[in-house]
């Protein structure tokens, strides 16, 4: 169940912050933007924890992590349980 939503911190800000498009510059500074909220998050592992369950991974940052960043987790996840995908 998602409860933890109502007690995030990015219910205080615009949601598009989480959402930076690009990869350049901007898109950066914005990511980075976004996982300031994170880091003061009260549901940062919860959040995390649901992006990577999710079945097709959401876009934007989630639990303090980009895309990027939380394919890469699950990549080091995989090789340490011996899974080479």
């Amino acid at each position: 169940m998602d409860d933890w939503r109502t007690d995030a911190a990015c219910q205080e800000v615009d949601p598009d912050l989480f959402f930076p498009v690009g990869t350049g510059s901007p898109a950066l500074t914005q990511a980075e933007e976004a996982k300031k909220v994170c880091r003061r998050c009260p549901v940062r592992e919860p959040c995390l924890r649901s992006a990577l369950e999710q079945p097709h991974p959401p876009s934007g940052v989630w639990g303090g992590l980009t895309e990027a960043e939380r394919h890469s987790l699950e990549r080091r996840a995989r090789r340490r349980a011996g899974d080479r995908r």
